[in-house]
């Protein structure tokens, strides 16, 4: 029998961790190479992992909802003719039995424990990670009806199985531990020092924290002769329970959310963006009557038909004439050298609200597409953002970014810069408003748009003409192709 391990990859440019949002396979499946086994959420966008072998799923390392550090393994396989036989094994094998499970645990389980090599012996090994697959299986929400009847059929189980593998720390030595869990250990108010460490060397573990947060509210949380159970509880469902007892008073004033995935990242990018690049904003004020008629006209024309057709469409296009017209607001800064980049190619970022916070892909040379092309495009952005598929790839080298605050029905904004980029243009509710037209006060259709650019790489004027070609095109779209 061979167990081959699976471990989280970096899916992005430089990630650290990622947070597992569901499995697709449970224990005794079988998978194949390629396959997606489950689907994880980075600080940059929601992941689907393929496994590169093919074989039976032996265990999963890591439950729904947990964020494991790059490297760590997540989910080992049983490979080779051995491996069909691995369900069957793995049902047969009681939690208390101890002989057989302990002879086959040096050659099927070595390779199991996580983030810190291999175990020499089981005695290393983290009682979660000890137990045999049908244990695994009920921390996954599958096996726990049969779990709870197999309790009393059993004489009353030793205490060694339920005793740390590791010492506790000695007192005054500093507690083993990543910072990822240091961090957790804060935000849940655990001295490290009274961590019992399970895992390979002594090292705390995110386990460990959340089994002393559990225990720590175990006597509010629920009658003392409850203990036993509550102690051999999963660590998802000690989280569960901490959740549960902090939002269920009834008087809470207040509740905390944690900042994580996306929405995390895009704080830190925002903050670092608007103290880094000299932010300059200018506003403009237009009618856009005709490019609003050209918008029905061209939903009507049959040769674009299957199309999607709508006035962010044709601000895209504006935007890509405008950068036509002045190449150089199209750069970037390059603060090693103290240089600008000049970008011959336009990667235009779209804004989207997704569930899982604000993101901004990009249409990859946009400059070539035609108006069909750019539809297509920008059809398949949008929809791929809100099923929250959008890969770290399609939101990485944008260069200019447009985003549409008018759906919420806001006026305008200051928008802040995509870090990287040297412009971006927020696009304003379209109103019927009076308006002089042609010496007389008519209701026409009505926006404002209000560009934010980086003062180092566009200066007043240059910013000023890139906006005024902007609203020309929209004011009069015949420019797009005059212009063009």
């Amino acid at each position: 029998m061979t167990i081959r391990e699976f471990k989280m990859p970096d899916v992005g440019e430089g990630l650290t961790e990622a947070e597992i949002l569901k499995w697709y396979v449970q224990p005794g499946d079988t998978v194949t190479d390629g396959q997606v086994v489950c689907e994880v959420e980075t600080a940059k966008a929601a992941v689907e992992l393929p496994i590169p072998f093919d074989g039976v799923v032996h265990a999963l390392l890591f439950d729904e909802g947990t964020t494991v550090d790059v490297g760590q393994v997540i989910i080992s396989v049983q490979t080779g003719d051995a491996g069909a036989e691995a369900p069957a094994a793995a049902e047969a094998a009681p939690a208390a039995t101890a002989p057989a499970a302990e002879e086959a645990a040096p050659a099927a389980r070595q390779p199991v424990l996580v983030g810190y090599g291999v175990a020499e012996s089981s005695t290393k090994r983290r009682p979660r990670k000890a137990a045999p697959a049908p244990a695994v299986a009920a921390q996954n929400g599958t096996a726990a009806p049969a779990a709870a009847p197999a309790a009393p059929a059993a004489p009353a189980a030793p205490a060694a199985p339920v005793q740390p593998a590791v010492p506790a720390q000695p007192t005054g030595e500093r507690p083993l531990a990543k910072p990822p869990v240091r961090k957790l250990a804060k935000d849940l108010g655990i001295d490290l020092a009274s961590v019992v460490p399970t895992g390979d060397g002594g090292v705390v573990t995110r386990e460990d924290v959340h089994a002393a947060a559990a225990a720590a509210i175990a006597p509010q949380a629920a009658p003392a002769a409850a203990a036993p159970a509550a102690a051999q509880a999963p660590a998802a469902e000690a989280v569960a329970a901490v959740s549960t007892v902090a939002l269920a008073e009834p008087s809470a004033r207040e509740t905390r959310i944690p900042v994580k995935g996306v929405r995390k990242v895009t704080a830190q990018a925002m903050v670092g963006s608007a103290f880094t690049a000299p932010h300059v904003t200018e506003f403009i004020t237009l009618d856009v009557t005709r490019t609003m008629k050209l918008v029905q006209e061209l939903k009507d024309d049959p040769d674009l038909a299957g199309l999607r057709i709508n006035p962010l469409l044709l601000i895209a296009k504006a935007v890509l004439v405008a950068i036509r017209r002045n190449p150089d607001v199209n750069a970037s800064w390059d603060e090693a050298a103290q240089e600008i980049v000049l970008k011959h190619y336009v990667n235009l970022g779209i804004a989207a609200a997704t569930p899982r916070g604000l993101i901004v892909p990009n249409i990859k040379d946009a400059h070539a597409k035609t108006l069909g092309e750019l539809s297509e495009s920008l059809s398949s952005l949008v929809a791929t953002a809100r099923d929250g598929k959008t890969s770290p790839a399609d939101m990485q080298n944008g260069t200019i970014t447009i985003t549409n605050v008018g759906v919420f029905g806001v006026d305008t904004g200051t928008p802040i810069l995509n870090p990287g980029e040297s412009a971006i243009l927020a696009v304003g509710a379209i109103k019927l408003q009076p308006w002089v037209h042609k010496g007389k006060v008519k209701p026409r259709q009505v926006t404002t748009l209000a560009l934010s650019f980086d003062h180092r790489l566009i200066d007043g004027e240059l910013g000023s003409k890139f906006l005024a070609d902007i609203a020309a095109v929209l004011e009069h779209p015949r420019r797009l192709i005059t212009w063009s």
